[in-house]
């Protein structure tokens, strides 16, 4: 049975932004003879024009891109063409600001740009020595664009902008298909004014390619259950899998979600159905599996370590620190667990059904969550009595569906969980919100639409001011227009049915106005400042603050506590981080690049806002730098290098294989950053990686591969604390090799042994 309207209302007005139908080929029943009757059950008659006649001569290639469909009005194609043009200059804006941003991801881009093995592994350095610790995908795009265009801000981060935008149009077309331009505009519009959004489509880390691929494959299962046909299916098991080859098994939270809506609403028989899901799974294992079999098969001598893996295996890798080891709290080798399940509290921050609204994690995501989540229900209530095949049903299922599995499995993760994952959120949140508030729109002259628009922005209205008033110092007059704005304009909704269409009209817009006025304001923030470091949040200082460990994230879920209080990290000062070196230098090169302030409390005091932190700049130079993660002696952020280590460093750089080691891949990172000169991260991102071990290193030093070895680092002790891998390198430096000081950094040349070294 089909969802009947309520035929004592007018019927809908053309002029109204009414869904399409979809084309002629997917009104048609699949040739298995399957009955697709539901494949526009919840979507009321188009409006539109006819299209042309068939063998009618077409319009210049100019004129078509600009007015789009022939069918659909005028407005459609401007406004869209509009929404990608505005969403690509407020992501490109001062794009040059956060310099490298993620220089750990950055020194992985140059050196792919300059050695096609680098480029295939993900190697931090071009004479590959160690991985990052995620597949390489994220990094293509990044590495092409610096193979072009040279190494730069701009040649890293405008890809990242580009798959912003795309996503944009991903997620408009998605939803314009069942539910009309206006629906696809309105959750265009929401996923790029969505602050953490705005944040990783302008920043180097994997999340910006996972969010596009996610998008795409949520649109092709909407496009493979209209009409059945198997190669959407395929297609989407292939995006699935090539996500997973940027940042592993988050790739795959959507996945039951979307097999299971395909096997219940596919226009196709059961069988059909089981054939096409198996077809669709052997495409995601090619599309993933092809890199991962090359990298476990091919010898280990000759490939670089597995950063992040403690025995030199990507399976190790995905399977752990990056998969099980996110849930609960054991990954081998990180800077702390979590708290353990749901409601636990850690390092990393609350677990809990209320995460995604707390104080850490709300004002990156959640503006709209909480009308997501009415329109969502909505939704299924409006299209319960449709067929099984409905579409319009199946993308609320889709999409809405995909939000909860990823909100779910985000609220219970007990391991390492910073605040913008959540933008694997985004492109889910913003298709239901434009479906849902569409097709209750089309049913607003009846009493349940009309309730469920009211309480989808009365919910919106009282929850952003909440997140607002978290922000007191910013913007402090905003909150009331916000809050008085969205109630005005929910008990004009109510009415909406009865109202005139202008007064409908303008409840609505009111609504839409108020319901975005403070994720605009907090994506106009982000914008305008520059992002650095391994952990970055969006919006203003104190929108991603936490409460300390156990409560809101403390320092390794956001960098924010030890920014706030001007505190050294535990354990830096003069003993540093566990293995850092006997000397306790490990802090000296963080607390020098951000000019002494670091642990003074002062400008480092606002929500980890660190002094200016670019790896490569200099403090002569003015590099800029902006929100970061805190120091950590070189294992969040990068550290400076002035032009007295660089000059150091180059000479006769190309007599080695690597110019220098240090301890950590960002302590690394930055060097080689600044010297285009490879620098060998010893013990990966964390300095827990047991590579290269004491013996290895000794022979690369025998050898005459490295030149220097860089004072301090990262972490290093591993599970050994100071008897681990990084440690026994240090303290074997030490006491062998000389101290050479230049500028404010500490070096030891290990081409100059120590008498009876």
């Amino acid at each position: 049975m089909t969802t009947q309207y309520d035929r004592t209302s007018p019927p809908p007005d053309p002029a109204d932004w009414a869904p399409p139908s979809p084309d002629a080929r997917h009104r048609t029943a699949p040739s298995s003879g399957t009955s697709h009757r539901a494949a526009s059950a919840s979507s009321p008659k188009d409006p539109r024009p006819a299209a042309p006649a068939p063998g009618a001569p077409r319009p210049p290639l100019a004129r078509r891109a600009w007015r789009g469909r022939p069918e659909d009005p005028r407005w459609v194609r401007p406004a869209f063409l509009g929404l990608l043009l505005v969403t690509g200059l407020l992501y490109l804006y001062d794009l040059s600001a956060s310099g490298y941003a993620n220089s750990f991801y950055s020194a992985a881009v140059q050196a792919g740009s300059q050695s096609w093995k680098a480029f295939f592994f993900g190697s931090l350095d071009a004479a590959n020595a160690i991985t990052v610790d995620k597949p390489p995908a994220a990094l293509w795009p990044m590495e092409l664009s610096v193979r072009i265009f040279g190494l730069n801000p701009w040649a890293i981060l405008v890809p990242e902008v580009l798959m912003g935008v795309a996503t944009v149009a991903v997620v408009y077309a998605g939803v314009r298909r069942r539910f009309g331009p206006a629906a696809g505009l309105i959750a265009g519009t929401v996923l790029a004014l969505t602050p953490v959004a705005a944040l990783m489509f302008r920043f180097n880390n994997p999340d910006a390619l996972l969010a596009l691929l996610m998008s795409v494959a949520c649109y092709l299962v909407v496009r493979a259950v209209e009409d059945g046909r198997t190669r959407w299916l395929v297609w989407a098991g292939a995006v699935i899998g090539f996500a997973f080859l940027a940042k592993t098994l988050q790739a795959f939270l959507i996945l039951p979600a979307l097999a299971l809506v395909y096997g219940v609403c596919a226009p196709v028989r059961l069988r059909r159905r089981l054939g096409q899901l198996a077809l669709a799974t052997a495409a995601l294992v090619v599309s993933g599996g092809w890199w991962v079999a090359v990298v476990e098969l091919w010898p280990a001598s000759s490939r670089p370590y597995v950063g992040g893996s403690q025995h030199n295996s990507f399976l190790e890798l995905t399977f752990g620190y990056n998969g099980l080891g996110r849930l609960n709290g054991e990954e081998t080798g990180s800077v702390g667990g979590g708290g353990g399940g749901m409601g636990g509290g850690g390092q990393w921050g609350e677990t809990g059904w209320d995460r995604m609204f707390n104080s850490e994690i709300g004002g990156q995501i959640s503006w709209l969550l909480p009308a997501a989540l009415i329109l969502l229900v909505a939704g299924l209530a409006v299209t319960r009595r449709a067929a099984r095949t409905d579409a319009a049903r199946a993308s609320f299922l889709v999409w809405g569906g995909s939000l909860l599995m990823t909100a779910a499995v985000f609220s219970c993760m007990a391991g390492i969980f910073h605040q913008y994952y959540t933008v694997a959120l985004a492109p889910y949140l913003a298709a239901v919100v434009g479906m849902g508030a569409a097709a209750l729109w089309e049913r607003r002259h009846g009493i349940g639409a009309s309730l469920a628009l009211a309480a989808a922005a009365t919910a919106t209205a009282a929850w952003g001011y909440v997140l607002l008033d978290r922000t007191p110092d910013y913007l402090p007059w905003l909150k009331w227009p916000v809050l008085v704005g969205g109630l005005v304009a929910a008990l004009g909704l109510v009415f909406a049915g009865r109202a005139g269409r202008r007064v409908a009209l303008a409840a609505a817009g009111l609504g839409l106005v108020a319901a975005l006025a403070g994720p605009t304001a907090y994506t106009l923030s982000t914008v305008q400042e520059p992002h650095t470091g391994s952990i970055v949040t969006a919006g203003p200082a104190g929108a991603g603050m936490g409460g300390g460990p156990g409560g809101g994230g403390g320092f390794p879920g956001g960098g924010n506590q030890q920014g706030r209080q001007g505190q050294t990290p535990p354990g830096g000062g003069t003993g540093g981080f566990p293995g850092g070196g006997p000397t306790g230098r490990n802090n000296q090169n963080n607390q020098n690049n951000q000019g002494g302030q670091n642990n003074q409390g002062g400008q480092g005091g606002q929500n980890g806002r660190t002094p200016p932190v670019v790896p490569g700049g200099s403090a002569e130079s003015g590099t800029p730098g902006g929100r970061a993660g805190g120091g950590m002696g070189g294992l969040l952020g990068g550290v400076n290098v002035d032009s007295e280590a660089k000059a150091l460093l180059a000479a006769d750089a190309d007599d080695y294989t690597w110019a220098a080691a240090a301890v950590g891949a960002q302590n690394a990172a930055s060097y080689q950053l600044a010297t285009g000169e490879p620098v060998m991260a010893i013990g990966g991102f964390n300095g827990t990686d047991p590579s290269p071990t004491l013996g290895r290193f000794q022979q690369y030093v025998t050898e005459g591969k490295i030149h220097y070895f860089v004072a301090g680092g990262g972490m290093g002790g591993g599970r050994g604390g100071d008897s681990g891998t990084s440690a026994q390198i240090a303290s074997w430096v030490e006491e062998n090799f000389t101290e050479v000081t230049v500028g404010s950094a500490t070096f030891y040349d290990l081409t100059q042994p120590t008498t009876g070294g």
